[in-house]
């Protein structure tokens, strides 16, 4: 077969590799220069997994039995009619994911407002991206993960990673940070934070009074870039009237880390010719993630580090187009373009594209665990639709949320593997995965990449587009409304998009076939990109950046007797997201085959656990068994447990699904624990 070149369909760095059939092998591609990590070099395994779903199937007398596609689209649009006649257009409702192209998502977002008629739509995104994206648009006036390439860190001398463990999640990032100076700031001494000069332990949920602890630092210590401040920002003075109450030691007492070595982080930070603060899920996924990543954007604005060439502030994106995923239409709240759904201009153009009226477009819907926790009640949705997400096993308190999804009237699901989710559904949809179909995705960097076609899709497998087309026109919308050709719609896309903050109007897929590096924005055809943003104004209109007055609040929950020690939980090298794809590749799998709890010994000990024990924790909301890892490095009241398991080793089942009053973020990173054996008390 011939070799195609493509990209990795895990992470949001988007490796480049090329495949022969199911070879894979890695290619010289800026963000990865030839290397790639476990996951991708087994990744072709997936496309010949026996699990492949390949024929449409409907629940019938409590059991999943294959139908033909006609069968179940029929079947599909008549229920949502019907829901929709009986209980009005809000009782639909669609669930996307991070991992799905720019095509799919912005389709997405189109069939769920023009097609159904609803406003219930959000995306997987939500549990991983929202709140720095609040926090970036706060500050900057756009949100673009990483407004400068990745390439740019290699000439960086000192690089501060906040949550984030890029060693294991996203193992080729890290040959950009060899020969920096490396700040990981992280409860756990994890991997990435074995290569750093010095390591910031704070306690779960102290990142914001860390943040604040280095601010007061710079300031008191004569650090700050006063010229820049007063040239390229403003509301600095309202920002430290708060953070000059958070002189190092005050935040010692909040956090556990030394004031020495917040006036050392902050002193190598100033000290740079270039510097980069980085951060990510850890410091991210709280009930105040965007007050804690906006305290972070804080500080490096005082350090001046925003739109300077060699320099800046960043986010890690998580999932494989979680930049592109957010940017068209599958949130809650936007339309293509990363424009607002409540602003009037832009729902008069985008309608004008659609060709519908403006005023037909619904109004802004429930993010995603609130339109999760809806799924089945009065006012809720009655009937769901899930592309790209596995929110049984990836959802906080997921216990609560397969509740839900049972109490559905209809639940449709397109997946290429029967995912736990999918297990429950009452329809079930055979699509295509990542190296069967063309498409887009945006990386980390907001690189705009071509996903082309390796091989055909087995038998009985439709796009996602496919099924899309096929329900739209079921629901009487004009033929060719919804295309099934990946470039058809980016062409439309392209248009959809034009004049707003993401704008791919001058990206076409001639000009990613000759390999050209487009980084949004690209407003017209013969417009190069834009790499680095910010470096002659930012996007507010009066071109400066914004601080933002935090103040730390800590966790939504506290330990106390009953429940004395703290819970986070994050990824591991060998597996994915809710681990559907990677614990189905033997050479994954075997590796890391069940959930374990990271427990310090005498932590385990006090429980009456020895190492290799299954272990109970339990929270508020409830309670897994997983087998016990001493660490020796981890806090004696922390313990860590990684998300991709099902069933009852789900960590979701006792995470908290309080939210981010901004981004509406579950607080999947802290919660308070109870840790036993399993048929003792705790």
């Amino acid at each position: 077969m011939p070799q195609v070149e493509t990209h990795c369909p895990y992470c949001a760095l988007q490796c480049g590799m090329s495949l022969e059939g199911t070879r894979v092998t890695p290619r010289d591609f800026p963000v990865n220069a030839g290397g790639l990590c476990q996951k991708g070099w087994t990744s072709g395994s997936l496309l010949t997994s026996p699990k492949r779903l390949t024929t449409p199937m409907i629940r019938v007398d409590g059991a999943l039995e294959p139908v033909s596609w006609d069968f179940a689209l029929d079947h599909v649009a008549r229920r949502l009619v019907e829901i929709r006649e009986n209980h009005g257009p809000d009782a639909t409702a669609i669930f996307g994911g991070g991992g799905l192209t720019n095509e799919k998502a912005y389709l997405l977002g189109k069939f769920a407002r023009v097609a159904l008629g609803t406003s219930q739509i959000d995306y997987n995104g939500r549990f991983c991206m929202s709140s720095a994206a609040a926090a970036g648009i706060k500050a900057f006036g756009a949100d673009r993960g990483m407004p400068f390439p990745v390439t740019d860190l290699k000439n960086a001398d000192v690089v501060l990673l906040a949550g984030a463990n890029p060693a294991e999640t996203m193992p080729p990032f890290i040959q950009h940070l060899r020969g920096t100076d490396l700040i990981v700031v992280d409860p756990r001494r994890t991997p990435t934070a074995e290569l750093a000069s010095l390591h910031l332990a704070p306690a779960p949920g102290t990142d914001l009074a860390l943040a604040l602890g280095i601010l007061h630092a710079v300031v008191a210590d004569g650090h700050l870039e006063q010229s820049y401040v007063d040239d390229r920002t403003s509301g600095f003075e309202e920002m430290w009237r708060i953070a000059a109450s958070w002189w190092p030691e005050r935040a010692e007492r909040v956090t556990g880390v030394s004031a020495a070595d917040m006036r050392l982080a902050a002193a190598k930070l100033a000290g740079a010719r270039n510097a980069y603060i980085l951060t990510a899920r850890g410091t991210e996924q709280h009930a105040t993630g965007t007050a804690t990543v906006g305290a972070w954007i804080n500080l490096a604005l005082s350090l001046g580090l925003p739109g300077r060439n060699g320099s800046g502030y960043g986010c890690l994106t998580g999932q494989g187009n979680g930049q592109g995923g957010r940017e068209h239409g599958q949130k809650a709240d936007q339309l293509p373009g990363y424009r607002k759904l409540d602003d009037p201009a832009a729902r008069e153009y985008v309608a004008g594209v659609w060709g519908v009226d403006a005023d037909s477009l619904p109004g802004p819907g429930r993010s995603a665990t609130e339109l999760l926790e809806a799924l089945g009640q009065e006012n809720g949705p009655k009937a769901l639709m899930v592309f790209g997400s596995n929110v049984v096993v990836s959802a906080p308190r997921s216990q609560r949320v397969q509740e839900r999804l049972a109490a559905l009237d209809l639940l449709v699901v397109a997946d290429f593997v029967l995912s736990e989710t999918a297990a429950m559904a009452d329809v079930v949809l055979p699509v295509t995965q990542w190296a069967e179909e063309h498409g887009t995705l945006t990386n980390l960097e907001g690189r705009i990449l071509l996903r082309r076609k390796a091989l055909d899709a087995p038998p009985g497998v439709r796009s996602d587009l496919d099924v899309l087309n096929g329900l739209a026109e079921r629901l009487g919308q004009p033929d060719g409304r919804f295309p099934t050709d990946a470039e058809t719609v980016f062409e439309e896309l392209r248009i959809a998009s034009k004049g707003g903050i993401a704008d791919y109007s001058g990206v076409s897929y001639d000009r990613l076939r000759a390999g050209e590096a487009l980084h949004w924005p690209v407003p017209e055809n013969d417009h190069p990109g834009t790499p680095r943003m910010f470096l002659e104004s930012f996007a507010h209109p009066d071109g400066r950046a914004r601080f933002v007055p935090v103040e730390h609040t800590g966790p939504a929950e506290v330990p106390d007797d009953e429940f004395p020690l703290q819970a986070t939980t994050g990824r591991v090298l060998q597996h994915y997201q809710s681990g559907a794809q990677t614990r189905l590749i033997g050479e994954l799998n075997d590796v890391v085959p069940e959930v374990f709890v990271e427990v310090h010994p005498d932590t385990a000990k006090r429980a009456g656990l020895e190492e290799g024990d299954p272990a109970r924790i339990r929270s508020r909301r409830g309670e897994t068994v997983a087998k016990v890892r001493f660490v020796q490095s981890l806090k004696p009241d922390l313990v860590f447990l990684p998300f991709h398991f099902p069933g009852e080793q789900r960590a979701n089942l006792f995470t908290n699904p309080a939210l981010d009053p901004v981004s509406r973020m579950p607080e999947f990173k802290v919660c308070a624990v109870a840790l036993s054996t399993v048929d003792g008390a705790a």
